[in-house]
């Protein structure tokens, strides 16, 4: 019994997804927050818009129009209740609506930015082997450099001793 009681209300590992109790609703928060998206992007309309004006038109008319029988006796209290209940459950879903997009935003945030790193890293990498390869075409450069230095230092002292040949023959 003291076992069931401290696993039941003892200290929880904040890792771990917590059990659900036999009397909680259980639901899909994935197609919940689907749903507030639609609602969401749906009060976000000129479609909204013109079917909310339609309502309240129909309700001035009708109401009006039944003189003898109004169901809204005092003028639009009724309707502003209604309002009232839709502003209620409106607010919520769209800001679960803007939860679920931040969080899509932030996830895109963290990839855009690991993305750049791995270019930024593959561009350090090409300008250092850029930098390598120009390095060696400067050795090659300089060892072809000498190579024709030696090669006319060689030319000229052969022509000098062709020359120093001729005078001396």
């Amino acid at each position: 019994m003291v076992n069931a009681i401290s696993r039941r209300f003892g200290p929880r590992r904040l890792d771990a997804p917590r059990r659900a109790t036999r009397f909680q609703a259980h639901y899909d928060p994935d197609a919940f927050g689907r749903f507030s998206e639609g609602i969401a992007r749906f009060f976000g309309t000129a479609r909204y818009l013109v079917f909310q004006t339609i309502i309240v038109v129909l309700w001035i008319i009708l109401n009006i129009w039944a003189v003898t029988q109004h169901w809204d006796p005092y003028p639009f209290i009724l309707l502003n209740l209604v309002f009232s209940t839709q502003a209620a459950y409106a607010a919520p879903l769209i800001l679960l609506a803007q939860n679920r997009q931040a969080e899509r935003d932030r996830i895109e945030v963290e990839e855009d930015r690991a993305r750049n790193a791995r270019v930024q890293a593959d561009a350090e990498f090409m300008a250092r082997e850029v930098a390598a390869v120009r390095l060696g075409m400067g050795r090659i450069e300089a060892m072809l450099a000498r190579a024709e230095e030696r090669d006319e230092r060689e030319e000229r002292e052969e022509r000098d001793r062709a020359d120093s040949d001729g005078r001396n023959a």
